[in-house]
């Protein structure tokens, strides 16, 4: 099978090593939607060795095994492969995780989906392009990407979803109680987008549109921030920007939007 290929200890990894900050229950947020976004489990159930890729998951693994135990419920005999730079990371594998040495060339897997949370943060934002290519080019066929970034205790998140094409999609992903403002998760935007909050420029009009839709929502407030941003999203579609509407209910307050909607201004969309 495409994806059935074990961890090669002697290939040299792609990229260096980072801080390694982790936490439980850390991704909680973007496990959420993975599980429930149409076209990841499509792709994830529609492969024929549904192998996934945590790559950089840091100085402990409790974020891979939680991711693989969300993904169970999509398709229960998903193979999850935690991937660490740092041979010291490395652990032995538990509950059904592998966990290997290896970077953006993934030790040579063919996964269908490959999660990258807060590694690329630490790079230069020139260095972005050619670390999706690297990574893209060792997915399987109709292969996914997820390149995000968190705060510490994972309240604040936002991630972009590519496939071989380029960038898909972007979502921010916020706890409707600690967050006072849409714009807020502009520290955690992926290295992509995070110099490019500025005037000008696709992400900082959506953050400033959101924010003003947020206000517009106030009289929603005593329902709750959950109604109030659902009035507030419902309100920016109006306004003209192609965010994503969610027919069930969302435990987080959830933003997304096309790539085209974001796409920095000298980027291809």
């Amino acid at each position: 099978m495409a994806g059935s290929a074990k961890p090669d200890q002697l290939t040299k990894p792609v990229g260096t090593i980072t801080r390694g900050t982790t936490g439980v229950n850390r991704l909680r947020r973007s496990d959420r939607w993975l599980i429930n976004d149409d076209l990841v489990c499509a792709r994830l159930c529609a492969a024929p060795d549904p192998l996934v890729v945590d790559l950089g998951y840091g100085a402990s693994p409790w974020t891979t095994l939680e991711l693989a135990t969300r993904l169970r419920t999509v398709r229960a005999d998903v193979r999850v492969v935690g991937l660490e730079i740092d041979p010291e990371r490395v652990v032995p594998g538990r509950d059904g995780v592998t966990f290997a040495r290896g970077g953006f060339e993934l030790a040579r897997l063919r996964p269908v989906l490959v999660r990258a949370f807060n590694v690329l943060r630490q790079y230069p934002e020139s260095a972005v392009p050619d670390a999706w290519a690297t990574i893209l080019s060792g997915v399987a066929e109709g292969g996914l990407l997820v390149d995000g970034t968190c705060d510490e205790l994972g309240r604040r998140c936002a991630w972009v979803l590519l496939d071989r094409s380029g960038p898909l999609s972007l979502t921010l992903a916020w706890d409707p109680f600690t967050v006072e403002r849409p714009s807020d998760i502009a520290e955690r935007l992926p290295k992509a987008l995070i110099h490019r909050n500025i005037p000008g420029e696709p992400i900082h009009a959506l953050l400033a549109a959101a924010d003003r839709a947020w206000a517009r929502a106030a009289p929603h407030a005593p329902f709750g921030p959950r109604v109030r941003w659902q009035a507030a999203a419902k309100s920016l579609r109006q306004d003209g920007f192609p965010v994503r509407a969610y027919r069930r209910r969302m435990r987080d307050c959830v933003l997304s939007v096309p790539w085209s909607a974001v796409a920095p201004n000298n980027a291809p969309t």
